[in-house]
Order: structure tokens, then C-alpha cells, then sequence
């Protein structure tokens, strides 16, 4: 088993990454730009994750944490947008909102448990 599949963060990222593709392959009205953004977006957030859970230095995971947190917010921001012209069922933007908000925070936390860590 590698790292990351250890991390409860990451079982929740891939939770919700397959909840992400799912509304997205089921949602043909949706702008193809915020489409593609969101589907990359998610899927970086995650790899970015991946990334620094193989990495030895403190510094360079906190790098990629903070990364894949950016990513998260961009996931949270176009799930905002879609909403915001009711593109989305209420119940559905505020899983994922709860969700990307409950993710976020793990990062935060994996960030600060490195801080002042150097190796």
C-alpha cells in the first residue's frame, strides 16, 4: 500500500472527485470551459497531494499541500459559480461545498504539521 492511500484525506478527495465526475458526465448543459477547469482542477488537486506524500523534505510537501489546498479552492469557487446560475440541485452544491470546506481544513492541518520542519 503506498503512502497516500493511508491518508483520510485522501480517501476523501477521492470521494469526492468521483462524486465531481459523476455530476460531470451527467451534466451536458454545463459550460465546457468550467467543465474542463473543474475536471482538471480536481483531478491536480489530488496529484498534488500524491506529490507530497512521496516527498522526504518538509518544505517541498508543504509546496505541494499548498498547492493541491489552491486547487481545492478553485474546486469550491466554480461549484460556487455553477451554483450561482442555477445550475446545480441545492442538495448536491451543498455536499460538495461541505466537502471541499471539510478537505480544505485537512490540508491546513497536513500544512501546519510540517511547519518549521526542515530536513
Amino acid at each position: 500500500m503506498f503512502d497516500f492511500e493511508k491518508l483520510e484525506v485522501y480517501q476523501q478527495m477521492k470521494e469526492q472527485h468521483n462524486k465531481v465526475m459523476l455530476l460531470l458526465r451527467q451534466d451536458d448543459h454545463m459550460d465546457r470551459q468550467v467543465h474542463d477547469h473543474w475536471k482538471n482542477a480536481m483531478l491536480l488537486a489530488v496529484m498534488n497531494l500524491v506529490q507530497a506524500s512521496a516527498r522526504v523534505n518538509s518544505n517541498e510537501k508543504r509546496d505541494l499541500i499548498t498547492i493541491s489546498r489552491g486547487y481545492i479552492f478553485e474546486c469550491a469557487s466554480l461549484l460556487d459559480l455553477v451554483n450561482s446560475t442555477n445550475g446545480i440541485r441545492s442538495v448536491t452544491y451543498q455536499d460538495l461545498y461541505e466537502n471541499y470546506e471539510r478537505i480544505s481544513k485537512m490540508l491546513l492541518g497536513m500544512y501546519k504539521s510540517f511547519n518549521g520542519k526542515t530536513e
